[in-house]
């Protein structure tokens, strides 16, 4: 998305709210930005305001603002709202690698499924994206995303100059496959997640029984929206 140079990018602006404001820890390797504004309404104010002269994209945690955005139907209305899930196994697997006392909230599925019913009940139509057809068919994928998001297609934005992005700094040791990448990658075939999440262990093999279901519903929301598309 930032690839395509017509939207104002931001990562994770909510995350400030959350680990700041909301949270009883502060995940691993966050250095906050000390300008960047910590307050759910701040936060908002200030995408408001950049929206103003450029259509503003941001990626965040749905466990961020799943107690505030159901409250808040004027700033729902503004936005086109996408979700894009995994299978709980891959996604507790590399939490893990990265910070191993997340906790279950953090594994996202539930407040994924929490906030795509409030978004629903709000009137909004959201897309599902499966990360695994993003990986397998980036184009198509992509493709299919920004026809339902209003947006050009932009085939270049597929490739992606390697470096840190401004706005990653606070954050950047969590992204440093993507930084040392040019695109997007296909899944890995012989990886066994499931195993490796056998041999974590409690909690998180009750972390994958607590997310597994809203994983499954989730899961067949995209599949219903893919074979729509089709």
């Amino acid at each position: 998305m930032r690839e395509r140079g017509d939207l104002d990018v931001l990562h994770e602006p909510f995350m400030y709210d959350y680990y700041l404001r909301q949270s009883h820890r502060r995940f691993a390797n966050f250095e906050p930005e000390p300008d960047h504004p910590q307050h759910y309404d701040a936060i908002k104010a200030m995408i408001v305001d950049r929206a103003r002269s450029q259509p503003v994209f941001f990626k965040d945690m749905a466990y961020y603002i799943v107690r505030q955005l159901p409250k808040d139907p004027e700033f729902i209305a503004r936005m086109v709202h996408c979700f894009l899930i995994r299978p709980p196994e891959q996604s507790i697997v590399s939490y893990h690698r990265r910070d191993p006392q997340f906790s279950q909230e953090e594994t996202g599925l539930e407040a994924q499924w929490i906030l795509y019913n409030a978004l629903v009940a709000a009137g909004q139509t959201p897309i599902v994206i499966r990360a695994s057809d993003l990986c397998e068919d980036p184009r198509l994928t992509m493709t299919r995303y920004w026809q339902k998001a209003g947006l050009s297609e932009k085939k270049d934005a597929l490739n992606w100059e390697q470096g840190v992005p401004t706005d990653w700094q606070s954050v950047q040791q969590w992204h440093s496959e993507v930084i040392n990448s040019n695109s997007i990658r296909r899944p890995e075939k012989d990886r066994d997640h499931l195993a490796e999440l056998a041999a974590l262990g409690e909690p998180y093999t009750d972390f994958l029984t607590h997310h597994q279901p809203f994983y499954n519903a989730l899961n067949n929301i995209a599949l219903e929206q893919k074979a729509h598309d089709q």
